[in-house]
């Protein structure tokens, strides 16, 4: 069965790493977002989310991987992203990424190898650093792509998250299920 170009040829050790995951994490800007913050004249920040990543994180949770949003900063868009997605786990204004996680595997009685984290830019580096699979988008700062197990071939919110959703659904094998679902 034909896959995605960015899932050809992934190393048994990264669809190993991805098997395991039962919970995915995610930074927001540059993640989800492309990173760029947008602000109106009145004040109101405005941010642009991907429908191809919403739907992947849909199709996670539809395979029972909870998702969960771990931003450092607060918006009232990601809360409206998050509600509309039925995202249950979202953490705004986290200075500590790496404790905010422990926090929920804990809540979730999960193992640090049961988590993802997905991210882009240095404050993402400590969730990385104790997740069972860190993924890192294609534009991410280079410290953060030299530590990641996995990079996408796509940039922070053009459908990078969509990537890391779909590598994880094809390592637990639920691919077929997912284009039996869509014929």
């Amino acid at each position: 069965m034909p896959t995605f170009s960015y899932l050809a040829n992934i190393p048994v050790d990264i669809l190993a790493r991805a098997a395991r995951i039962r919970v995915a994490a995610f930074d927001v800007d540059g993640t989800l977002t492309d990173g760029r913050l947008w602000y109106g004249e009145d004040g109101r920040e405005a941010k642009v989310f991907h429908v191809h990543d919403g739907l992947g994180l849909q199709r996670l949770q539809a395979h029972g991987v909870q998702v969960a949003i771990i931003s450092a900063r607060i918006s009232h868009p990601v809360a409206l992203r998050a509600e509309e997605l039925d995202i249950a786990h979202v953490y705004q204004g986290q200075r500590d990424k790496r404790a905010c996680l422990l926090e929920l595997l804990d809540a979730l009685k999960l193992v640090p190898e049961q988590a993802a984290f997905i991210g882009d830019d240095l404050p993402d580096l400590p969730p990385m650093h104790i997740a069972g699979l860190a993924v890192a988008v294609a534009n991410a700062h280079p410290w953060v792509l030299e530590q990641a197990h996995w990079t996408t071939a796509r940039p922070g919110g053009m459908g990078a998250a969509r990537e890391a959703c779909d590598l994880i659904l094809h390592a637990q094998n639920h691919s077929p299920a997912e284009r039996e679902r869509w014929q």
